[in-house]
Order: C-alpha cells, then sequence, then structure tokens
C-alpha cells in the first residue's frame, strides 16, 4: 500500500478499507482518493482511471456491505465545513460538506438553535449520505430539512444543484440510488426552523421524555431521547460490527397487508404515504421467524434487533450476505413478503 500526496486530494494504492466500513470486514480497493477540495473532482474525473471504470463514493461505510472487493477506484470527501447561509430569525438555511459527520451535524444544529433533524440523532454516516439513502427515523425522513443538494455530474463534469422535488425522494430512496455512477454528492443545504414543530408520538420517544420527566420538550431532548432509545436497542459498531437495520420496511398493496394483520394480529402496520399501501415490520417478520440472535460462526443477528445484522469477529462480507439471503427466504416463505436490504451491497448483488 503505497500513498500519493497531491494537495488537494491523495492517493492510496491497494487500501485497505476494512475499517472504513461499520461491518468491520476486510476489503480492498485497488485505489482510494481522498479529496480535501471538491475544486479537484473535474480534473480527477478526467483521469481514465475514475472516468472509465466504476467508482465507488465512500462515506462513514454505515450503509453497504462489502461482499467483495471494490470493483475499481473508491472516493472519499474530507471536507468538514459547516455555514449558515441564511437566518431570518425563523428560517435558516445551513450548508454542511458531505464529509461532515451527521450526528456531530444535528447536534451543532441544536446547538444552534435549530430545529427539524432532532429526531435523526445518532443516525451513523455523513452528511453527504444522508440524501442519497434519504435516512429516516422516528417518524421524520431527511427529506422534509432538504433544501438543495449540491453534487459533482459525471456526466457533465461539472457541479450542479438539485432541489428536494429534483431529488425524487422516497422511502429509503433518491434520485442518486437510482444513477448510483453519475453524481458524487459534495454538500447538502437544510431548511431549518427557529420555532419547532416536534415530533414525539412515534415508536415510544414521547414515553422516553415521560421516563425523563420532561413534558414540555425542547429539540435537544427529544434527541436525547431518540439517542436513549437507539442506545438501547442498536448494537454499537465500535463494539460489534453492523450497519443498522439491514433490510427495509417491505410496502405491500394494502389488502394484502391487510389479510396478513387478519391471520397474524399483531404484526405491525403503518401507513406509507400512499392510500392503496401499508409498510410492514421487518423486524417483526424476522422475529417471527425465529432469527433475533442467530449466529452461524461470526455472522449473526443481533439478540435485540431482529432487523440488525452483526459481526461477531471475523465474518466476511460473503458469509453476511449469505445469512441475509437466507432471512429473507424465510419470510417470504412464510408470509409470502419479500424484504429488501438498505445498505448498498458491493462486489456482488442482492
Amino acid at each position: 500500500m503505497s500513498t500519493i500526496e497531491m494537495g488537494k486530494y491523495r492517493l492510496v494504492e491497494n487500501a485497505k478499507l476494512d475499517a472504513r466500513n461499520t461491518f468491520g470486514v476486510a476489503a480492498r480497493a485497488p485505489m482510494l482518493v481522498e479529496v480535501a477540495d471538491t475544486d479537484a473532482l473535474p480534473d480527477l474525473f478526467g483521469n481514465a482511471m475514475l472516468r472509465d471504470g466504476p467508482v465507488l463514493v465512500l462515506g462513514g461505510g454505515s450503509n453497504l456491505l462489502f461482499a467483495g472487493d471494490a470493483p475499481g477506484a473508491v472516493l472519499a470527501l474530507t471536507a468538514q465545513k459547516i455555514a449558515l447561509l441564511e437566518d431570518d430569525g425563523d428560517i435558516a438555511i445551513v450548508r454542511a460538506d458531505a464529509g461532515v459527520e451527521w450526528h456531530a451535524f444535528v447536534l451543532w444544529t441544536l446547538g444552534h438553535g435549530l430545529a427539524g433533524l432532532e429526531n435523526l440523532a445518532l443516525i451513523p454516516g455523513t452528511v453527504g449520505a444522508a440524501p442519497i439513502q434519504n435516512i429516516g427515523a422516528y417518524g421524520v425522513e431527511v427529506r422534509e430539512s432538504i433544501h438543495a443538494v449540491h453534487a459533482f455530474d459525471r456526466d457533465t463534469r461539472s457541479m450542479t444543484s438539485l432541489t428536494a422535488a429534483q431529488c425524487a425522494f422516497a422511502y429509503r430512496d433518491s434520485v442518486f440510488k437510482h444513477a448510483p455512477d453519475r453524481y458524487v454528492v459534495t454538500a447538502v443545504d437544510f431548511r431549518l426552523s427557529r420555532t419547532p414543530h416536534l415530533r414525539t408520538d412515534y415508536a415510544g420517544v414521547g414515553d422516553e421524555l415521560a421516563a425523563m420527566g420532561i413534558d414540555a420538550p425542547r429539540p435537544s431532548q427529544v434527541a436525547e431521547a431518540v439517542c436513549r432509545i437507539r442506545r438501547r436497542k442498536l448494537p454499537d459498531p465500535a463494539v460489534i460490527g453492523n450497519a443498522g437495520s439491514f433490510f427495509k420496511n417491505p410496502i405491500v398493496p394494502a389488502a394484502e397487508a391487510e389479510a396478513l394483520q387478519r391471520e397474524h394480529a399483531a404484526l405491525p402496520m403503518f401507513r406509507s404515504g400512499n392510500e392503496a399501501t401499508r409498510k410492514l415490520s421487518a423486524a417483526w417478520l424476522i422475529d417471527q421467524c425465529g432469527w433475533k440472535g442467530h449466529r452461524e460462526g461470526d455472522a449473526g443477528v443481533a439478540a435485540t434487533h431482529a432487523l440488525v445484522l452483526v459481526n461477531h469477529g471475523h465474518a466476511t462480507g460473503a458469509e453476511l450476505l449469505a445469512l441475509a439471503r437466507r432471512i429473507a427466504a424465510s419470510v417470504r416463505e412464510r408470509f409470502g413478503v419479500a424484504i429488501e436490504p438498505e445498505p448498498r451491497i458491493v462486489g456482488d448483488r442482492w
């Protein structure tokens, strides 16, 4: 492994990626490009290796599974700037570079009296990954606060900005997921409020606040309640390798969901934003198939949450993927419902 410093970026040949993915699985890339200044992107993508070959843009490595080595170069943006662009005393526009750690950014907004992201506290990853996945938790999706996404367009080899509408956000989805080889997200603008409109009626947030002795919460206290719940339910990637929730909640026709609930009265079912469909709890479906706490060698399912696949030490990405496929097959066999992974799979396909 050799490193070449180039000022605005640096190149690492035959780079190890073990520490760059929260599963902690072994993987390599023929070239890792760490970019400190996005002005370098047009020249970098003029290079044949980046222009012609596959390029994986890597944030915190918390939403991917290396089932094999990266097939081409890996690009990591490292700029860490946060700037307040506009503030009329009620609404503020804040820009954060793609390399900013997500939870640190949420804390920054709260520290500056800005609300809107408190329910998304403690989600691992970076700001640049947030719009790609349209991250969501506890009744809130990041698209609700996104004003614009700035990106390098590989097709035109130029910088561009997309409005929230142009991002085509949907449940754990966006235009960036449908065109993974086109856009490199460089920064995100958020529209945040100094007048909180808090959501505390989802997945036990209100109960947690009550347990904290809080009946008129501030945004920072909602964030603390969310953090407490997440720490209890989800294993820490620093302690045991994981990528958080591995499966998306399946969205099925309303008639199918209602038929399943008649047969399984305890099945949690949620509105999906479309009257014709319903969202089912993937965690419940997986748990009913007996997978919670299951372990095969070092590949397993967390004992505290059926959605979370874990690496107990030396599992390979291929072993984790094989386990995920068996879990999905068992859910389909028992309930007739297809579940799909949230993380991007590198080196194989679902």
